[in-house]
Parts: structure tokens; C-alpha cells; sequence
């Protein structure tokens, strides 16, 4: 009988914070900026520059550490972990290990409908290395120092996951509260956050932890399933073989879907950690603490279950509206203003999320006049404008934030209210139309659709064309219409 194996997964997730300025100097933090632009002696490791800690960063870690119910150091200090890289202009990197800023938290999140509590063992700050940009016709690597010094949070879990769908659902908790504090936007693909995962098999039922590796920077949910799947499979492989499985660092080839072993996995040992002399210990006073305590944003279980209660949504629509706090807050805004939530709540949903896929956005994106849709959805509800044109609208508000009503009028989208006009308009068409009249008279019930046409044409679109059955019907008496039977 084969032998049956468990997977033992932890993750060290690696955030880049949302600051305007990097963690010990005050260049800016922008994606995608010109290469070795956002540079200064600082972060670029010159000799005799010094380190000044952005409050801003220890704001953002005490935020995230209480998000995660963590034991805070309100006595933290900053080390240097040393390694030659590249991408590491002073050679060392500043980070915590003795003393990081929050510790033993832990965060619950549900899988398969089951809840789920992975541990945090603890959280610390640190600087981004550079990125390394690679050649392949010149055959050589270029290093762009922008990213260095961007202000990072790293949360390392205890082994606490088993399974791909656990380590997918923890990344997924751990990215929106991040979005609802506002300390990261957590775009994967633009490295802002990144997991390295820790991996190891056992024979099921054993209480010892086989040997791990570590697969560095998977900055997709995708790659991070196949490098869990891929590694677990490696593993067995190998025990089944009775070989040994090495404890390394492996990189990830999302495009092979195979693991490659990049160098024997260090200890902290290795790393000859020491208190960084040039930065002082960071003291979190009480009134700090307590004032980002009361600052916590209502998270989404809240937030759901509020929209549940006040606007009286189902447990499905409040949760998709809430998985983003920008779109629960559209969602809240534009609900107020229109009076109709669970309109409002469809247009989001269903137009919106379309809208923005196709675009390739996230919620996060939005940036439309939220007066702007609540008055879209109160001119559907009046019937002063077709549904499908309505639709129109609302691209256009998303795409350029345009004031609907004047641009339904110049678009000749508005609906004719005026029942005299629709009248005199259903009199024309059946003085025209003869024919038609003495077909619908003799039985051809067909005819009334193209009577119905006939009279959106003469109103140029701008009539309901409910009313405008309305309007046939009632001159069928005064005109003789009613067919003999």
C-alpha cells in the first residue's frame, strides 16, 4: 500500500507599502518610474549617508499588526542582515530579527466554508532590495535602484497551512484587510506583494516536520498554486525513492511549471545579524497604539453584515460589493444618493465588475463621481431613459465621469415625456398606415409590433415603449382598432 503524505506549508509574505516616500529617505516610491531615477546616497548605499525612519512605515506596521491580532514590541529596533547581491548596494540589508515590531498574531479567514486560523509568528519592517533586469541578447543584467529602500512589511505564518486552496484563501484575507487599512494596493504584478513559500511533506498522522524548502517571490495567485502542487509532488517523489530531500531555496518557472534549486536555504547565523548603529530603537507610546487602535477601518464580515441589515442586500451581494473597500464605499455613497440600494447594488456588480474586466481593472481603479451614478440610476427608475442606452451611461461615467443627464440630452438618449407629443405621434402613424390597421382588424396580431415601431421611429427612440403600447391600445376604441371577431 502507498504510503499516504501531508503537505506543511508556511508563508513569508512580503508587502510594499503604499507611502509617498521610501523607509529611510525621502525619495519617492512610484512604480515604474525611469530606471535609477528615484535614487539618492541613501538608498543607494553611499558611504556616510544616513538613515532617517518615514513614521509613516511604523504607522502602517502597527495597523496591519493589530489587523492581525498581534502582540505589539512597543520596543523595537532595526538590524542589519549582511549578503552580497547585486541588487544590494550597501551589501546588508536593514530589517528586524531580534526585536520586530509585532508578534504571535493570527488571522482567520474561511475555506470550503469552514473557518480556518493560520498563527502569525511575527511581523517586521525592512528595505526592498533593487531589481535586477536581465539582458538576454547582450547577455548581461542591468540593476535599477528604484526599488531600493521602498518600505516593506514581511509576515512570516507558523506552518500552518496544508493544502494550496488554505495558502490561496490566507493571501487573499491577508491582501484585502491590507487594502482596507490602505497600507499596500497589493498588485501582485507589480511586485508589491510577494510570497516566498516554506514546504515540507510528511507521512500522515507523523507529528515530526519533514524537510522544507523555500520558493521565493511568487507574485501570482497562479504561480503560487502550481509551485505548491509542483514542490509537494517533487517531494513525495523523492522520499518514495528513499532520497533525501535538501533543505534549499528554489526559484519557481511558472512557464516550465517546474522548480529549479538556487542555493542551500541560510540560517539566521548566516546572515551575521547585528544591531543597525546608525538608527535608534523605535519607543510606541500608549497614546500611539491606542489612537490607531480606534482609527481600524470596519472590516468586511462587518461590513457585510451591515449591508445585510440597512439595505437589506443578500449574503452574496454583500459580500461582493465588501471585498473591496473602495467598492463598498461607491456601493454605500451611491446607494444613499439614489434611494434604490439594490439597484444600485446590481449596476456595481453586474455592469461595473464587467466593465472593469474587460478594461483589465481592479475595483480599486474606480475613480468616477459617485452624484453621477446615483443620478443614472434615478432617470432608469423614472423611465426617462432605455435600459440598453442606460448601459451607454454608464461606461461612459466610468471611463470619463460624465454628467449623465446632459449627456443623455446630447445623445438624444432622454425619453419623451410628454403624452400629448406620444399621442399626436400614434395618430400619424395610424392615419399612415392603413393597411397595417385593416391586417391587425382582421386577426394578424403581428402587425401591432410594427405599429409599435412605426411609432418609436416617429419619436425618434425617445418614447417608453411600454407607453407606447399603452398609447395603441387605448386609441384601438377610439379608431376602431379592436379587431371584428
Amino acid at each position: 500500500m502507498a504510503k499516504q503524505y501531508e503537505t506543511v506549508i508556511g508563508l513569508e509574505v512580503h508587502v510594499e507599502l503604499s507611502t509617498k516616500t521610501k523607509i529611510f529617505c525621502g525619495c519617492s516610491t512610484k512604480f515604474g518610474g525611469r530606471p535609477n531615477t528615484h535614487t539618492c546616497p541613501v538608498c543607494t548605499g553611499m558611504p556616510g549617508a544616513l538613515p532617517v525612519l518615514n513614521r509613516k512605515v511604523a504607522e502602517y506596521a502597527l495597523k496591519l499588526g493589530i489587523a492581525l491580532n498581534c502582540e505589539i514590541n512597543q520596543y523595537c529596533r532595526f538590524d542589519r542582515k549582511n549578503y552580497f547581491y547585486p541588487d544590494n548596494p550597501q551589501n546588508y540589508q536593514i530589517s528586524q530579527l531580534y526585536l520586530p515590531v509585532c508578534h504571535d498574531g493570527f488571522l482567520e479567514f474561511f475555506v470550503s466554508g469552514e473557518k480556518k486560523r493560520v498563527r502569525i509568528h511575527e511581523m517586521h519592517m525592512e528595505e526592498d532590495a533593487g531589481k535586477l533586469i536581465h539582458d538576454e541578447w547582450e547577455d548581461s543584467s542591468l540593476v535599477d535602484y528604484n526599488r531600493s529602500g521602498v518600505p516593506l512589511l514581511e509576515i512570516v505564518s507558523e506552518p500552518d497551512m496544508r493544502t494550496a486552496e488554505e495558502v490561496i484563501a490566507y493571501l487573499e484575507k491577508l491582501r484585502m484587510i491590507c487594502r482596507y487599512l490602505g497600507v499596500s494596493d497589493c498588485r501582485l504584478q507589480e511586485g508589491s506583494m510577494r510570497a516566498d513559500v516554506n514546504l515540507s511533506v510528511r507521512e500522515a498522522g507523523s507529528k515530526k516536520l519533514g524537510i522544507r524548502t523555500e520558493m521565493k517571490n511568487l507574485n501570482s495567485f497562479k504561480a503560487v498554486t502550481h509551485a505548491i502542487e509542483g514542490e509537494r509532488e517533487r517531494q513525495i517523489e523523492l522520499l518514495n525513492e528513499h532520497r533525501e530531500v535538501v533543505q534549499e531555496t528554489r526559484r519557481w518557472d511558472d512557464n516550465k511549471e517546474a522548480s529549479y534549486g538556487m542555493r542551500s536555504k541560510e540560517d539566521a547565523k548566516d546572515y551575521r545579524y547585528f544591531p543597525d548603529p546608525d538608527l535608534q530603537p523605535v519607543v510606541i507610546s500608549d497614546e500611539w497604539l491606542e489612537a490607531l487602535r480606534r482609527e481600524q477601518p470596519e472590516f468586511q464580515e462587518e461590513r457585510k453584515q451591515r449591508f445585510r441589515d440597512t439595505y437589506g442586500l443578500s449574503e452574496y451581494d454583500a459580500g461582493i460589493l465588501t471585498q473591496s473597500r473602495h467598492l463598498a464605499d461607491l456601493f454605500e455613497t451611491v446607494a444613499d444618493l439614489s434611494g434604490f440600494p439594490k439597484k444600485t447594488a446590481n449596476w456595481l456588480m453586474v455592469e461595473g465588475l464587467r466593465i472593469l474586466k474587460e478594461m483589465g481593472m481592479e475595483p480599486e481603479e474606480l475613480s468616477f463621481t459617485p452624484e453621477h451614478l446615483a443620478v443614472l440610476i434615478q432617470a432608469v427608475e423614472r423611465g426617462e431613459i432605455h435600459h440598453a442606452n442606460a448601459r451607454l451611461v454608464f461606461e461612459q461615467i466610468l471611463e470619463a465621469d460624465v454628467e449623465p443627464l446632459g449627456f443623455m440630452e446630447e445623445h438624444g438618449m432622454r425619453i419623451v415625456m410628454d403624452d400629448g407629443a406620444l399621442t399626436a405621434a400614434v395618430e400619424e402613424v395610424l392615419k399612415e398606415n392603413p393597411k397595417a390597421v385593416e391586417e391587425y382588424r382582421s386577426g394578424k396580431e403581428k402587425v401591432f409590433g410594427f405599429l409599435v415601431g412605426q411609432v418609436m421611429k416617429k419619436m425618434k427612440g425617445k418614447a417608453d415603449p411600454g407607453k407606447v403600447n399603452e398609447a395603441l391600445k387605448k386609441a384601438e376604441d377610439s379608431l376602431l382598432l379592436i379587431r371584428q371577431r
